[in-house]
């Protein structure tokens, strides 16, 4: 057993990392409580109060996104092996959390699905001490028609959680053959029926004017000249699509109302710029809402 830790301004920075170094071992509570130098008890809540989420769900969640990333590089790798790796008795318990984390089952991410771009949901690292910050950047923006190509479908309020599943299928697939010179990635909404509570929903990369061939499933979607109001999101390091959600809420529901600015019946997009890390505390993601002039 290790040494408890020394005492540092913050003690979950080196402890996640020990943490991480260990997931092939036996974990329980009591054993990481002892090596960050609490009681089960106390370091069980002050866990919780920090990460949002349990010891043991912590470790368990790391154990499934380093599952994820073996399915992608060790094609050959048995699901029950990793079901054990992972602390599941079974192998349909470790597919059904599987799939809740990931929106997709260990099939579909072997065939083609990469865990990185949803590396964010489940993050190893602590929450930073500044909350998701959202704000409406001062002057309007007036882009001309550009095009995004890659894999959309229509989502609702039971479906949405599947949307990382496109980003995957997306970064699995690059670079495109007709991809502009540009990291930069696009999650596009369009044709949304408010009744019916739809919208369809394109993670994309830019791409020039030429046609050119498109991996399976992929299309492209115009964007047209339009005039945008921006608003930026800035991450805090913690799970992002809990943070993208609260964000939306804000921006739809209380900043766009306040601006007065009527919003016109256009594609609006998400950007986020070829250097995005979503577990980064201080990544933003800059949301382009087309406007009236």
């Amino acid at each position: 057993m290790d040494n408890p830790m020394p005492r540092e301004s913050d003690i979950f920075v080196p402890l996640l990392a020990w943490i991480e170094e260990r997931l092939d071992t036996p974990l329980t509570l009591e054993l990481i409580a002892k090596r960050a130098g609490f009681s089960a008890y106390h370091f069980s809540r002050m866990f919780t109060a920090r990460m949002g989420r349990s010891v043991m769900a912590h470790v368990r969640g790391r154990r499934l996104v380093r599952s994820a990333r073996r399915l992608c590089t060790e094609p050959e790798v048995k699901l029950m092996d990793l079901a054990l790796d992972c602390g599941f008795e079974s192998q349909e318990a470790f597919t059904r959390a599987f799939k809740r984390l990931f929106g997709a089952s260990p099939g579909r991410f072997r065939a083609g699905f990469s865990p990185d771009p949803i590396e964010g949901q489940f993050p190893m690292n602590a929450p930073s001490s500044f909350a998701t910050a959202v704000a409406r950047l001062p002057e309007l923006v007036k882009l001309d028609e550009f095009r995004v190509a890659g894999p959309s479908r229509r989502f609702d309020g039971t479906t949405k959680s599947e949307i990382p599943q496109l980003w995957s299928a997306l970064v699995g697939a690059l670079p495109l053959e007709t991809q502009a010179p540009s990291w930069a990635t696009y999650g596009v909404v369009w044709s949304v029926d408010r009744e019916a509570g739809t919208f369809m929903y394109m993670a994309g990369v830019g791409v020039k004017a030429d046609d050119g061939p498109l991996p399976k499933g992929f299309k492209v979607k115009e964007i047209p000249a339009a005039t945008y109001a921006v608003f930026r999101i800035t991450l805090n390091g913690s799970a992002l699509h809990p943070q993208v959600k609260s964000a939306m809420a804000i921006i739809w529901g209380e900043l766009i109302p306040a601006s007065g600015l009527r919003v016109v019946d256009s594609p609006d997009f998400e950007l986020y710029d070829g250097h995005f890390a979503p577990d980064q505390p201080g990544a933003v993601i800059d949301l382009y809402v087309p406007v009236e002039a």
